[in-house]
């Protein structure tokens, strides 16, 4: 893994994410680390500084040397973006895409029939290496490549291979849901500082226990449920937290979250797909 050379095609925040784990786990070579865009310069400088990686031009990138592109950019570029890259990418070179609601299908459309794509959804905890990303193939991905996307975004965080069909629900729960969590410490941190405790050790202490709350989950076998009837001893101060919670539709509010970003995800891929048949 450590010899393969890929490129990201898109220099923002998620890209620079998944730079920081890839580098930080030592999974690839930095110099081995491509990133591009069209027109900030800056940007890309910063990226080379910060991770001691290669950026350029997207049309100084020598594209017939990279094993995998990383397509990074905003989704509503998407379908501008690639095609130019159509000359430029060859159809058994591996492409992995980060763009939320873009399909395998409508990637192969824009470059070649064939294309090695595997559309990825990873978070921006890449940062940490602390993602839960999945993975999605399209039909025509070897084996081969399965795996070598498996280990470059294992890099980052925990792996889950699923079926595309699911991707949009992932995108809901997993792709946007480092968000819900800084919303809920944004509420913890407000709400101590309204009530006379200091806000930053409120973040802190909140921000363990949501921790401790995961390394709960991930270590032991008891279902959220049976966790949660743990802690929760009859009429204390557990039992009346939860009780506010759900008399102010706190789990309908988690669950209206996930499936809006989910809806909102499958939109923008029947947007899109919309667009290219009428062209």
């Amino acid at each position: 893994m450590k010899e393969i050379k890929i490129a990201f095609i898109g220099a923002g925040s998620m890209a620079e994410a998944m730079i920081s784990g890839i580098t930080e786990s030592r999974t690839v070579k930095r110099e081995n680390i491509y990133v591009t865009n069209r027109t900030n310069r800056e940007r890309r400088e910063e990226l080379v500084l910060k991770y001691g990686i290669q950026a350029m031009h997207t049309e100084e990138l020598p594209y017939e040397e990279m094993d995998a592109f990383i397509l990074a950019m905003k989704p509503k570029d998407a379908e501008k973006a690639m095609k130019p890259l159509k000359e430029k990418i060859q159809p058994e070179q591996t492409i992995l895409s980060v763009l939320a609601g873009i399909s395998n299908q409508f990637i192969e459309a824009c470059l070649h029939g064939g294309q090695q794509v595997i559309r990825v959804m990873p978070n921006t905890s890449s940062m940490i290496g602390e993602s839960a990303t999945a993975l999605s193939p399209s039909p025509n991905v070897s084996m081969e490549n399965v795996w070598m996307a498996e280990e470059l975004m294992a890099s980052i965080g925990k792996v889950f291979v699923i079926k595309e069909t699911q991707m949009d629900l992932f995108t809901g729960i997993a792709g946007s849901g480092p968000a819900y969590f800084y919303y809920l410490m944004e509420s913890i941190e407000k709400t101590a500082e309204e009530n006379g405790m200091d806000p930053e050790m409120a973040r802190k202490a909140g921000a363990q226990t949501i921790l401790g709350a995961a390394k709960m989950m991930m270590s032991r076998e008891e279902t959220p449920a049976q966790l949660r009837e743990n802690v929760t001893s009859p009429n204390g101060t557990t039992a009346a937290g939860l009780e506010a919670f759900k008399f102010n539709g706190g789990g309908h509010a988690i669950a209206q979250a996930i499936l809006s970003a989910a809806e909102r995800s499958k939109e923008m891929s029947e947007q899109l797909e919309e667009a290219i048949l009428v062209k």
